[in-house]
């Protein structure tokens, strides 16, 4: 257990086990979970999450670099880690030597492994519509091409839904059109002899919105912490999922604007009435954004203490004029519960116009990890 000093995050093992339970329940029985814990496990904490997942049988992970594999490799994290984006070729070395699993992101990048000379673990790309990374799907020539690599160990195949969180008709078809010419890849290279690779297609959404697909692994995201992207898409999502994280930090000092005097940077904040003003010790170099100024609120004290003036580097302000006896040390939370009172994640990310994703993923190292 952590120092709850300046600023910090606590982790729920107890929701984070009951959302692996929620997501295995709805797809079939086969496919596993292949949780990604890339971006530090979306703010979470990538060797914190990992390890409570692999205690909880999670076998397989996805990161977005070797760096990442790397980190969970001296973390003692064993089993499969695939690195879902480009590794430079001078890092070949590294997916060797902490055995990774290295998306080949293209025909072109096949060659470039092969001529490493070592045999590397991969999974081949397929972009059935993202255009983002994968040998096009039509290419056929060139995705059967891949299995000629001789120092390539192809263990997997893949590709990614791009608008699987849509409820639009026209998504629903895209995604389906999606789904299709993934099937038929996997058909022309099953003609072709080719087989005996995992599959995986869904992310979160894949798995919330089309959880019949037989595949043998899934990538579970933003879903696994317990949040979707928005709070439009948490009020349509029918499935019962528990956040992870709360966000919490310290009041550092209280004191009087009188009527007339401004606060903050640039004087944003302008007092209308004597007014308790709270500075509280967390600010943008944490991850919490500047469009946060003036806008949603922290709890303290199990009240609403509404945000104001411009978020500093460090620090941030916030009205406790109707919050009786706010004295410095106080908890604050920003992402989280207090006695009746919650901000969720989603909403949290709406006050900042931009999604969970983002806003998790963005939570600065300086804020310390731990279990509740």
């Amino acid at each position: 257990m952590g120092e709850k000093n300046r600023a910090w995050i606590e982790l729920s093992r107890e929701n984070l086990a009951y959302n692996v339970e929620r997501l295995q329940s709805l797809i079939p029985k086969e496919c596993r979970l292949m949780p990604a814990v890339k971006a530090d496990a979306y703010g979470h904490g990538m060797v914190l999450i990992a390890g409570m997942l692999a205690n909880l049988g999670i076998e397989d992970f996805c990161v977005a670099c070797a760096d990442e594999g790397i980190k969970l490799r001296q973390a003692g994290i064993t089993g499969q880690i695939l690195v879902l984006g480009y590794t430079y070729p001078r890092q070949f070395d590294k997916l060797v030597d902490y055995d990774l699993t290295q998306t080949v992101v293209d025909s072109h990048y096949a060659q470039e492994l092969q001529r490493f000379g070592k045999e590397i673990k991969v999974h081949v790309g397929i972009d059935t519509g993202m255009h983002r990374l994968g040998e096009r799907c039509e290419k056929t020539e060139a995705i059967r091409g891949i299995w000629d690599c001789d120092h390539l160990r192809i263990t997997g195949i893949f590709s990614h839904l791009c608008v699987a969180d849509s409820p639009d008709e026209k998504d629903r078809v895209y995604t389906l059109e999606q789904i299709h010419k993934f099937e038929q890849t996997i058909e022309e290279l099953r003609k072709s002899g080719i087989e005996g690779f995992s599959r995986h297609l869904q992310g979160s959404y894949g798995i919330l919105n089309y959880p019949w697909l037989a595949y043998e692994h899934c990538r579970p995201g933003i879903a696994l912490y317990g949040l979707l992207s928005n709070e439009e898409d948490k009020h349509r999502c029918s499935v019962d999922l528990r956040p992870v994280m709360e966000l919490k930090t310290r009041v550092q000092s209280v004191r009087t604007v009188y009527a007339g005097e401004g606060a903050g940077y640039g004087l944003d904040f302008q007092a209308k009435k004597d007014s308790c003003i709270a500075a509280l010790s967390i600010g943008y170099a944490d991850g919490i954004p500047r469009e946060l100024s003036g806008r949603g609120h922290v709890l303290i004290g199990g009240k609403k203490a509404p945000i104001i003036g411009r978020i500093c580097m460090d620090q941030m302000l916030v009205d406790v004029s109707a919050i009786p006896k706010v004295k410095a040390g106080d908890e604050a939370v920003l992402i989280g519960g207090q006695r009746a009172e919650q901000i969720t994640g989603e909403q949290f990310a709406g006050w900042c116009n931009t999604i969970t994703n983002e806003l998790f993923s963005r939570l600065g190292s300086r804020l310390e990890r731990m279990e509740k």
